[in-house]
């Protein structure tokens, strides 16, 4: 298994794993609105994506992190917002791999930490992410969307 930071290079790849990702979440299909999203995100420096390649070199996994900063800290903090393994690749550790290879980035860049959420429904990655020495906080997550009328 090969993990490796993504480029334009590899769009096409992590465009395919990223509509299957936005399907898992109940999305519809939308392979060229994913590849626009991720070019976009690779061109504008927005985001780090890191694919995970079997043996056979196909990509059977990624994972997305967004830069933010804690002003509290004064240092870096690194969003992880998406995290899949292509179904049939499940179970041979490709979550992990990914996740160590953020916690190196993590490292490099001396980020204060690395967030995530999921959905409490979500069983695997609820199992996954205490295991891989995420702790659920004390915070209150609050969200404002466009739709509301405050």
């Amino acid at each position: 298994m090969q993990i490796i930071q993504a480029n334009l290079e590899h769009l096409n790849e992590a465009a395919k794993l990223f509509d299957a990702y936005r399907i898992f979440y109940r999305k519809e299909s939308d392979l060229e609105g994913a590849k626009n999203f991720l070019k976009q995100r690779l061109e504008n420096k927005e985001s780090i994506i890191f694919l995970a390649f079997n043996e056979q070199q196909k990509a059977v996994g990624f994972t997305q992190l967004y830069p933010m900063f804690t002003s509290v800290q004064m240092k870096r903090w690194w969003h992880l917002n998406d995290l899949y393994v292509d179904a049939n690749e499940r179970g041979k550790g490709i979550s992990k791999l990914l996740i160590a290879r953020s916690k190196e980035l993590a490292k490099a860049t001396n980020a204060a930490a690395i967030s995530l959420e999921t959905e409490k429904t979500n069983t695997i990655g609820n199992q996954l992410y205490p295991a891989t020495g995420f702790n659920i906080d004390e915070t209150n997550h609050y969200i404002w969307n466009n739709t509301n009328t405050k």
